[in-house]
């Protein structure tokens, strides 16, 4: 969950590497460290607690020169947030320095190992004990820096990304994953490395994927190679991104969050655009029409996926249920693969990530292979883990998104799940023509109707300061608004640090409604749709003990803003489209709460876009 740049070439590497940690940030920001070969083959190695740009104060009169380097921005495994368990780390003679994105499972058996070799430690972290066992591998071994790598990792339970520079060796970067990503930025005469692409776009679109258990000898002037742990040379193709670099920048938004809430009606239409023809009368997706059969032969469909995406999912289930007449299951990634689930060969596993690294889905992608199961990935990130380690897949082509709190890629993720479900239902004949063709044509006004509400975001703005103090929010919705219900508490939870928590809304009977007094704000979600007269009924249940709702309607419904303190209007669509709309007044409303209360928005404490570790 961290993020790892690395520079070789014939530019100074310190601008370089830290350009890139700002730009690797959102992945972790309890610490920053840099290490860098001079002109005299000397190893530095400098670090500090806290944002990259604590980094940069402290190394103002230090030695920076160097066209080598590799950089590191920490969100915290093993040992808290200091100077000490910052990367990179130093062997303990000082003539490695590593840096490493996972977790090292059998750390504390090597460390044992190691410090009865007479070995100290410095740190708290599995990375020091890493880069400590490298050199004692090397030592033991005579042997070079790549050798003792491979050596090494032989022997390393557990997943990482890492980096390696050796004092005296300048012309040379050992990069490494299993479980982590990494990805190599091919430049002229100049070669680059990232936990994604965000700090190489800049130089290159030309990038090398590595794959789980394989090494890279990066050396200066030279192809880079790449091998297997076991030492057998793989070729790999080129791949040339698609990401700008005005997808890195805030565009004038004073967060990227707010950025990304307002880019939805575009990042729609592109999720949209090549799937949906001209006429709006037909869906094409490719992961599904290569392999229909298998998504009309399915027994059930799984639905994996973590945080956001999971809610995601849980509309996702609605949907095909809905229109696929298959049933569904939805499961948190981190669970699945524990409770040793019942998969047949005949089930379709559906994972749904914004990073395609998700640790816990693609342990759960494993387990689901090994059972036979067909799985397809939904993701955004073209070229990640998932991609690459499923039977087809589509990607929601939402952008890069910074914020940590996700918000462009929730909607993408609905947006294909409801492609996918009309697409599977049209090819079973489980949705007629005239309801297949009104879902198509309400999904392409979706992005103006978002654009409507996005307008609101001034009284969204004021509102916001009504509940700024609230110490506890509950969020309630029903039938395809129960998700959105458990997704704006998320949002609010992740940014605000306030306690929320999603219900459906006839569940407040049955116990959380004791809960509720004239200190309790509730959001009620509580647009048109088959139940709208329980939902009325459940909103007056919150009224009659004094709660202080704020309601989520449609233009035009009277019924409800007399009950409600306040409320916030959204245009009127099809049912199992209203995720889409709904969602949006729920992120505007955690957003300027947050930012009330002066939280860092897009990098909120104790999380990571991007969790890479289980």
């Amino acid at each position: 969950m961290c993020g790892i740049v690395g520079y070789i070439g014939f530019r100074e590497a310190y601008p370089i590497l830290i350009k890139g940690l700002r730009r690797l940030e959102y992945r972790g920001y309890d610490s920053a460290g840099i290490a860098l070969i001079d002109n005299n083959e000397e190893l530095s190695v400098y670090k500090a607690k806290g944002r990259v740009s604590d980094l940069e104060e402290s190394v103002k009169d230090k030695d920076i020169n160097g066209t080598i380097g590799i950089a590191h921005t920490r969100w915290a495994t093993h040992g808290e947030p200091s100077n000490a368990n910052a990367h990179p780390h130093y062997s303990q003679s000082e003539t490695i320095a590593l840096i490493h994105n996972g977790i090292i499972e059998n750390h504390a058996v090597l460390k044992t190992q190691l410090e009865e070799k007479g070995y100290k430690f410095q740190s708290s972290t599995d990375t020091e004990v890493l880069v400590q066992f490298i050199e004692y591998i090397k030592s033991l071994n005579n042997c070079d820096l790549f050798s003792a790598v491979q050596i090494a990792l032989k022997q390393v339970v557990g997943a990482y990304a890492i980096a390696i520079i050796e004092k005296g060796n300048p012309d040379q970067i050992i990069a490494a994953r299993k479980s982590s990503p990494l990805v190599i930025g091919i430049g002229e005469g100049e070669f680059f490395l990232g936990s994604d692409a965000s700090p190489i776009i800049e130089y290159t679109n030309r990038v090398i994927y590595l794959n789980d258990e394989e090494i890279a000898l990066i050396k200066r002037n030279e192809e880079p190679k790449i091998f297997t742990i076991s030492n057998v040379e793989i070729t790999h193709e080129i791949k040339e991104l698609e990401m700008n670099l005005s997808e890195l920048e805030r565009g004038g938004f004073p967060h990227y969050m707010l950025k990304e809430i307002f880019e939805q009606p575009e990042t729609l239409k592109n999720c949209m655009s090549g799937r949906i023809n001209v006429e709006g009368t037909h869906i094409t997706l490719s992961g599904i029409i290569d392999f229909k059969e298998k998504f009309i032969n399915a027994r059930r469909i799984i639905i994996i996926a973590c945080g956001t995406s999971w809610h995601a999912g849980l509309i996702g289930e609605y949907l095909f249920e809905e229109f696929c007449r298959v049933p569904v299951e939805v499961e948190y990634a981190s669970e699945f693969r524990y409770r040793n689930p019942v998969i047949y060969k005949d089930d379709v596993v559906i994972a749904i990530s914004q990073s395609g690294e998700t640790a816990d889905s693609l342990a759960a992608i494993e387990s689901a292979r090994k059972a036979g199961a067909f799985v397809y990935g939904v993701c955004n990130v073209i070229g990640s883990s998932i991609p690459r380690n499923t039977d087809s897949g589509s990607y929601t082509h939402c952008g890069h998104e910074i914020g940590v709190a996700s918000t462009k890629a929730f909607t993408a993720q609905v947006t294909v799940l409801t492609m996918m479900a009309l697409a599977i239902a049209k090819e079973k004949g489980t949705v007629n023509n005239e309801r297949y063709l009104s879902i198509i044509k309400e999904l392409q006004n979706i992005p103006a109707k978002i654009k409507t509400i996005l307008s609101h975001n001034d009284k969204i703005k004021e509102l916001s300061l009504i509940f700024t103090y609230a110490q506890n929010f509950i969020y309630l919705g029903r039938g395809y608004s129960y998700p959105i219900a458990l997704e704006g508490a998320l949002k609010l939870k992740e940014i605000s640090y306030i306690h929320a928590e999603g219900y459906p809304s006839a569940e407040m009977k049955h116990g959380p409604i004791a809960l509720i007094d004239n200190e309790m704000p509730v959001v009620a979600i509580a647009t048109n749709n088959t139940i709208y007269e329980k939902v009325v009924s459940n909103v007056q249940e919150i009224k009659a003990r004094k709660g202080r709702i704020i309601a989520i309607i449609n233009e035009g419904d009277e019924g409800i803003k007399e009950l409600a303190d306040h409320y916030i209007e959204v245009p009127s669509t099809l049912e199992c489209l209203d995720p889409l709309l709904s969602c949006i007044p729920l992120q505007l409303l955690a957003y300027h709460i947050a930012v009330n209360k002066n939280r860092d928005v897009d990098m909120p404490r104790n999380l990571a876009k991007s969790v890479t570790v289980e």
